[in-house]
């Protein structure tokens, strides 16, 4: 196997100034703690993380709405014309961050003007 190498435009002593006060096996600590606690029911509040719903984005009739094409609707959220058909025909579903960035299209359609100008 080679050997793998690390490439960066920082220096090495820039490198270590970036990780100078971090305490990686301390974190892993609280991290596993944390998990243990987690599966023996007794975490804290805080440590649970708390989903937000997505919103109910209907990919065909935003983009009929907008009278785009798949292919240019696909451009505008910068992904493929595949990938805009599989989510109108139900075969795969749009990624969380995709679900917002429809939503908010749909919402305020002057947005896709400012995203083609991008």
């Amino acid at each position: 196997m080679a050997d793998l190498t690390f490439k960066s435009s920082l220096s090495e002593e820039e490198i270590d100034n970036n990780f100078k006060d971090m305490d990686f096996f301390g974190e892993l600590m609280d991290s596993l703690t944390e998990a243990l606690a987690h599966s023996k029911g007794q975490a804290a509040a805080a440590t649970f993380t708390r989903k937000r719903s997505l919103p109910d984005v209907d990919v065909s009739r935003t983009r009929k709405t907008l009278h785009m094409t798949q292919k240019g609707f696909a451009d505008v959220l910068g992904v493929s014309c595949r990938t805009v058909e599989a989510w109108e025909s139900g075969r795969s579903s749009p990624t969380p961050t995709a679900k917002k960035l429809i939503y908010l299209i749909d919402q305020d359609n002057t947005l896709v003007q400012k995203l083609m100008q991008a």
